[in-house]
């Protein structure tokens, strides 16, 4: 595994259309935490969240609902520190391995946002949250 290091200076370049992006000039980004392998979320990236990403070496999102970069933790404080990034061999998901500080991701307040299970014997989504 490297280790990623922000570039401040980072610049937009052919490098970007490396990534393939959708009809809404997005792409979906898995964040994982780094030790665990636990996977936290799913957000979006558009060219601008991925730049300040790499610039910041936190993780930037792109938000649909309020149309804007979003800055993962800017008002909960649970950040996302980058310790690598990864394109999957279709281009079309980035992967963040990141250590995620208070180990909560979720804005329910969970460590992971996939704490909903299918239970076929219910036919039921089952919430293993701690709540």
């Amino acid at each position: 595994m490297s280790t990623f290091t922000p570039i401040e200076s980072i610049q937009p370049g052919p490098w970007l259309d490396t990534v393939a992006w959708n009809e809404q000039g997005l792409v979906p980004v898995i964040a994982q935490e780094f030790g665990s392998n636990d996977i936290l979320m799913m957000a979006w990236m558009n060219r601008d969240a991925l730049l300040a990403t790499l610039r910041l070496g936190e993780a930037v999102y792109w938000t649909r609902s309020r149309q804007k970069l979003w800055h993962k933790g800017e008002e909960s404080g649970h950040t996302q520190r980058v310790k690598e990034i990864r394109l999957d061999c279709d281009g079309d998901t980035i992967l963040l391995i990141v250590e995620q500080k208070d180990g909560i991701a979720c804005h329910t307040g969970e460590h992971s946002c996939f704490f909903q299970q299918w239970d076929s014997s219910q036919f039921a989504w089952v919430d293993e949250s701690k709540s």
